[in-house]
Order: C-alpha cells, then sequence, then structure tokens
C-alpha cells in the first residue's frame, strides 16, 4: 500500500513541476480536447492536490499510526477531500473570479461618452478620453460634424475611421430619454 502513497505523492509532484513549467505549452497543444470532461470543481490544480495529498497523508499515516489498511485508506481519501475542496474555495475559486482584462477593441468605443481633453479645431485632430473599466483611455479624435470643441465639453463616440474616434456633442436632454 505503501508504494500506492508514494507513487501518487511523486506523480502529483511530478505533474506540479510540469504543469509550471510546460503549462501553456500543454494548454495551447492539447487546445479544449478534454473541455467535455470538465466539471468545475475538477480542475487540473484541485485533481493533482487531491492525489498529492492522498499519497503524503497516506505516507504519514501509514509510518506514524498503527491503524490498517481500510482505516488509513479511508482517513486518507478524507483528508485528501478536505485539502482538494480548501484548495478549490481558498485558490481556484476566488482566482477564476479575479480574472478580468484590461484590453478593448478601439471598436468597443463607439456609443460610450467622452470628455475632450485637447480642444478639436473644426477641421483637425484633438484628443477625448473615454472611461472603460476602472480607469480611462485617451484617444485621437475628430469632429464629427467639423466643429470646434473646448477641452471639458461631454462627447458621444459616433465611429471610429483609421484609428480616430470620430465625436459630436453630447446632449444632455437628449441623452435622458433615451
Amino acid at each position: 500500500m505503501e508504494a500506492l502513497y508514494l507513487s501518487c505523492l511523486a506523480g502529483g509532484v511530478l505533474f506540479a513541476l510540469v504543469s509550471v513549467i510546460f503549462g501553456d505549452v500543454l494548454s495551447n497543444a492539447l487546445d479544449g480536447i478534454l473541455d467535455f470532461l470538465s466539471v468545475d470543481i475538477l480542475k487540473p490544480m484541485v485533481v493533482a492536490s487531491a492525489i498529492t495529498v492522498f499519497g503524503g497523508a497516506g505516507i504519514l499515516i501509514t509510518r506514524h499510526t498503527s491503524l490498517s489498511i481500510i482505516p488509513n485508506l479511508s482517513l486518507s481519501i478524507l483528508i485528501a477531500i478536505f485539502i482538494s475542496l480548501l484548495v478549490y474555495f481558498l485558490y481556484v475559486k476566488p482566482m477564476e473570479n479575479s480574472e478580468n482584462s484590461t484590453g478593448y477593441s478601439i471598436h468597443d468605443l463607439v456609443g460610450k461618452i467622452g470628455e475632450i481633453t485637447i480642444p478639436l479645431p473644426g477641421i483637425g485632430y484633438g484628443e477625448v478620453m473615454v472611461k472603460i473599466g476602472a480607469g480611462n483611455v485617451l484617444h485621437i479624435a475628430s469632429s464629427l460634424e467639423q466643429r470646434i470643441m473646448i477641452a471639458g465639453t461631454r462627447v458621444v463616440i459616433v465611429d471610429e475611421v483609421d484609428g480616430v474616434l470620430l465625436v459630436t456633442e453630447f446632449d444632455e436632454k437628449r441623452g435622458d430619454d433615451v
């Protein structure tokens, strides 16, 4: 039985090392082949930790207690389940919820409200600031109607052409009705 525990412990440690070193390469190589097997709690990190803890607990219980095989096996499984649940709820689940991207497409800005930071001449370019998520981004802007707009003017982004945002003045009365 000790050979099973040692194998699980060694396999779990080996899996951890391989996933740290080659994790992205293997992930790209498999490219979702095993997605049909995915159950939320059966993430590779949770399964690997359960197997590793099962092996480690089994070795410790075998060497430091006088329990027979069945109680030893049962206790090792319970410890492995307990630790893997802790890993899932204290590490994996919170990390899934924290995965936010700060990336956006310039096309996503169409329809958003911004504020002129560098005045727009009738014909030419200025700059508009748009709130994206928790931060602000600055982009080159031009007036759609070729009107002069001073800094601080609230605008709506109407279109994007070649990386330049075409804006028009935001009408507060019409904006509330929509």
